[in-house]
């Protein structure tokens, strides 16, 4: 690894971008982390015995050497011991050999499988204060623009400590501000708010790829096209599994609005004529959320606008229009893939269950759920440029991150990041009890037998957080718990504006939270007086992820830090994805219902069977990402007379 730090200038360029495809990092070549954790503790003790003159004296002498020999492993310890000292000084807190250990690896390009509740976000913030002494314009990438303000502003201590400061980019920033947080050491941002202000730099220097040319353009244009970023030199990923794989095909799309009345004309007659269609006309695949013409819809549609004229003329146009106005008709649902918030249609990110404002379907689509809705159309736009997580991650010269979920994907991220996963063993030994788990056919039987448990598990004291796969499944288990008097609260897209409230008093004795997906990352559930003693949070996962990574994330709720807790999965027939489980309804069938609703089949079979579908699941994703990759990278070498595939 080259141990010179990139950043801004002659050697790296002005606006520091990989352009050949990233190293691989194997097993093999990792650093000896166990050596180095002991020597930064003993770097550490020297340190600590300075006074505040001595100790900023010193660290000007230090960011002077790794600036002469670059990040070497030797300058690698000794930052990070001051970077360890800066959170004592700073924070009150004393690094675990756990976070030293993540940051070691992060720091060696590497990803970090680190349990939750073990202490991420220090991790992350001594691995980029390393990067930052080293001069490297350093972005850290959280979930959302709530945790980007806290955590820059949290930790601003320990960044003072070390004479570095932490800026931070939000949705609602103008231009000027978000170019005064990027030219901060540390910024703190999202990543689709990243990526977007790449796409800007790259409209504004028109996509050219050598340093020479974007120099030539800065001196003819002036502040015009001064870029927002200091180029894409360390990035630090947190709950890197899920920009990384769960929305690596995502299409991030830069687009202006246009003004195009025929355009709304089209949806308007697409959406009329997808209500003329017949059950004969068209096939639904659920799980692919697509919708396919028959023969004889074809025949009809072809009949229905011969007097159109216009795009309808075009056969290839008009079946890809009406097939998406049947699948907005008949597929995307209100409350699960999309709600309704001030009038507009806000999309439900699947893996996160948070509300996406400002996020659009493309094709049309998104126009199409807004005439279904009765919505306020959107204005039409015109794509400038796009890309997706899995091309613009690999740009970076420094990348790295961490998650509590990564061992199942560790083959995909070296493949396609060159990253290694770097599994860390908990600092505590985990007491977290896995109860079996139950079938039932439907899910009114289900939420029954789900507000009774409740009922029974809060009635010793212990909290209970309840995983649901949608705010629609979220208010029917609400609605249930209402009824039977159980006092509770709700946390879904809805009230993303309260997560923080909702989560801090969700661990305390006898509190019922119903969250969707929102629950599982990012923040962190403190237990109140007795609920250890009690046994600790209870978690049930009344939902079924089409990967396993995202179970763990929902059951890494409880038993955080060596505390009690335990987790117990009930699910129905009628939820997403269940009954497209291979032999799950021939064993249904013929095992019965054994009383209340519940399927008499055994806890192992079932989860040998969910597991089975979960790990196809996973193959079949992956392969459609790698083969949307090589597309992309084919295209990308086609247009070879444009800028970098945007």
């Amino acid at each position: 690894m080259h141990a010179r730090a990139p950043l801004p200038g002659l050697a790296w360029g002005s606006y520091p971008e990989r352009r050949e495809a990233p190293l691989v990092r194997w097993p093999w070549s990792r650093a000896p982390y166990r050596r180095q954790i002991a020597a930064v503790r003993a770097a550490l003790e020297g340190w600590r015995a300075l006074d505040a003159s001595a100790f900023e004296t010193r660290l000007r002498s230090l960011r002077a050497a790794i600036g002469r020999d670059g990040l070497t492993p030797q300058r690698i310890v000794e930052a990070l011991a001051v970077a360890a000292e800066g959170a004592r000084r700073g924070l009150g807190l004393d690094p675990y050999d756990t976070q030293l250990h993540a940051a070691l690896i992060m720091l060696d390009n590497r990803l970090a499988e680190m349990a939750t509740g073990e202490g991420k976000t220090l991790a992350a913030a001594l691995a980029a204060s390393v990067g930052a002494l080293a001069g490297t314009p350093v972005h850290v990438l959280t979930a959302n623009d709530y945790l980007v303000e806290r955590d820059a502003t949290g930790l601003a201590p320990l960044y003072q400590c070390l004479g570095l400061h932490a800026g931070h980019v939000t949705g609602t920033m103008d231009e000027a501000t978000r170019r005064k947080a990027y030219a901060a050491p540390i910024c703190y941002v999202t990543a689709r708010e990243l990526v977007f202000d790449y796409l800007r730099d790259g409209q504004r220097r028109g996509f050219a790829r050598g340093d020479l040319q974007r120099r030539v353009m800065a001196r003819a244009a002036g502040d015009a096209v001064q870029p927002l970023l200091r180029g894409l030199c360390m990035a630090v990923v947190d709950e890197a599994d899920s920009l990384l794989i769960d929305e690596a095909m995502m299409p991030l799309i830069l687009s202006r609005q246009v003004r195009d009345l025929g355009a709304r004309a089209f949806l308007w007659q697409a959406w009329s004529l997808s209500g003329e269609m017949s059950d004969l006309d068209y096939r639904v695949d659920e799980s692919t959320k697509q919708v396919r013409l028959t023969e004889a819809g074809r025949a009809r549609l072809g009949a229905r606008v011969a007097a159109l004229g216009g795009r309808w003329r075009s056969p290839r146009l008009r079946e890809e229009m009406l097939t998406l106005a049947l699948t907005a008709r008949h597929v995307y649902r209100r409350d699960v893939n999309y709600l309704i918030r001030d009038g507009q249609v806000e999309i439900i990110d699947e893996i996160t269950g948070r509300a996406a404002p400002g996020r659009v379907w493309s094709r049309g689509l998104h126009g199409l759920v807004e005439l279904k809705e009765g919505c306020r159309p959107s204005p039409a736009t015109e794509t400038l440029a796009q890309i997706t997580f899995q091309r613009f991650f690999p740009r970076y010269h420094r990348l790295c991150g961490m998650s509590g979920t990564l061992r199942e994907a560790r083959g995909e991220l070296r493949e396609i990041y060159g990253l290694d996963v770097v599994c860390i063993p908990s600092r505590l030994p985990a007491s977290r009890k896995s109860l079996p788990s139950r079938l039932y056919r439907a899910r009114q039987a289900l939420w029954d037998a789900v507000a009774s448990r409740v009922a029974d598990v809060r009635r010793t004291g212990r909290p209970v957080l309840v995983g649901t796969s949608s705010v629609a499944d979220s208010e029917s288990l609400s609605a249930r718990l209402a009824a039977a008097g159980i006092a509770h609260r709700v946390l879904n897209a809805r009230f993303d504006e309260d997560e923080a409230a909702i989560v801090a008093c969700a661990g305390a004795p006898g509190q019922v939270t119903v969250a969707t997906n929102m629950a599982g990352r990012g923040t962190d559930i403190p237990l109140g007086a007795g609920v250890v003693e009690a046994g600790g949070l209870h978690v049930m996962c009344c939902q079924f992820n089409a990967s396993r990574r995202i179970d763990r994330q929902l059951e890494g709720r409880c038993a955080r830090q060596g505390d009690p807790g335990s987790v117990e999965t009930w699910i129905s027939l009628d939820l997403p994805r269940v009954a497209d489980v291979p032999l799950l309804a021939l064993l249904v069938q013929r095992r019965g219902t054994v009383t209340d609703g519940e399927v008499g089949l055994g806890a192992r079979t079932l989860r040998v069977l969910l597991g089975w579908y979960q790990w196809r699941q996973a193959r079949q994703e992956r392969r459609v990402r790698r083969g949307l990759l090589q597309a992309d990278r084919e295209w990308e070498r086609g247009l070879s007379f444009g800028g970098p595939g945007e």
